[in-house]
């Protein structure tokens, strides 16, 4: 007997109009994801924003020869820029030692128990216990914070050795060379995270929705079937493209006053700029609700009738 997702073939974005008019219904769903988001962002904003002004008091710009760079030379502006940066790297790193392990910790916490919380009010009836969810869905998020660390670091380890073989110090640059293995490795990276970390990113709603164990539910993710991550990758990939287009939408928002700057001064530009930003952060956090509730949507066409299988 054929399943209903057989029988029905229903394509990825057909329903996406739909959930999108769900999570408008419901703000408090887009209330959570805003919420755990800004309690870790905000105060590390701050943070930086203020060391990097401690930093600056003590080692200001006209010290590390900002101030006299060569705007009508690239080449030598770019020389310039790498001494300003080794003059203050040391200071930069000393602070980035303690604040990235911080903020990376922070998000880890927030984003678990705020994504669990998400996720229980898409799913009324979770078969997980709130505990044991919370603390599988930390570890889950750790998971892909270490993924995502990992991919950055081989990313930057590549990118240093191709400007060592293209840019040499007392050579001609091999400036075309050189941007091709850029954009060639920028994308292979960006590829590899993106199908290296799908499994991560699915695996808290197998969790929730069918008791697993948080390795349980990280194995069943590379086992969900052809259509299933289909559906799954068409919703992600549309989802993708709407992000593009807030970015695109909010350059345009901010830069709509530029024509009027001299009437409106900049307190109004400034103030433009950061409602874009505002309008970016919250239109994005919002079309996420929109793609974790289409995939809850698609568990129950094609594995709610496996709610009852063994936990592995």
């Amino acid at each position: 007997m054929k399943s209903s997702a057989t029988a029905h073939p229903v394509r990825g974005t057909q329903l996406l109009v739909e959930h999108m008019g769900h999570v408008v219904r419901r703000p408090s769903l887009v209330a959570i994801e805003v919420l755990w988001r800004w309690a870790v962002g905000v105060p590390l904003l701050c943070t930086g924003w203020y060391q990097w002004h401690q930093i600056l008091a003590a080692y200001p710009l006209a010290d590390s020869g900002f101030n006299s760079l060569d705007t009508q030379n690239p080449w030598v502006a770019a020389v310039q820029l790498v001494g300003v940066w080794s003059y203050y790297r040391p200071h930069v790193f000393a602070v980035l030692r303690w604040l990235v392990p911080l903020a990376a910790a922070a998000w880890v916490i927030a984003s678990g128990i705020g994504r669990s919380f998400l996720l229980a009010r898409l799913q009324p009836h979770p078969q997980s216990r709130p505990r044991l969810r919370l603390i599988a869905s930390i570890s889950l998020q750790a998971a892909w914070m270490a993924l995502l660390a990992l991919t950055l670091f081989a990313w930057y380890s590549a990118m240093r050795q191709t400007a060592y073989a293209h840019i040499a110090a007392n050579g001609e640059p091999d400036l075309i060379g050189y941007f091709v293995w850029v954009i060639f490795l920028s994308l292979g990276f960006f590829t590899a995270f993106a199908l290296s970390s799908w499994a991560i990113s699915i695996a808290p709603l197998l969790m929730l929705l069918e008791k697993r164990s948080a390795l349980s539910a990280l194995r069943q993710s590379f086992r969900l079937g052809k259509v299933f991550t289909g559906k799954l990758a068409e919703i992600n990939l549309v989802m993708g493209i709407v992000k593009l287009a807030l970015i695109v939408l909010a350059m345009v928002f901010s830069a709509a006053p530029l024509p009027f700057s001299d009437e409106l001064g900049p307190g109004a530009l400034h103030a433009v700029t950061a409602g874009a930003v505002v309008f970016y952060l919250v239109a994005n956090d919002y079309f996420q609700v929109v793609r974790l509730r289409a995939f809850v949507e698609f568990w129950r066409i094609f594995r709610g009738q496996r709610i009852g299988e063994p936990a592995g």
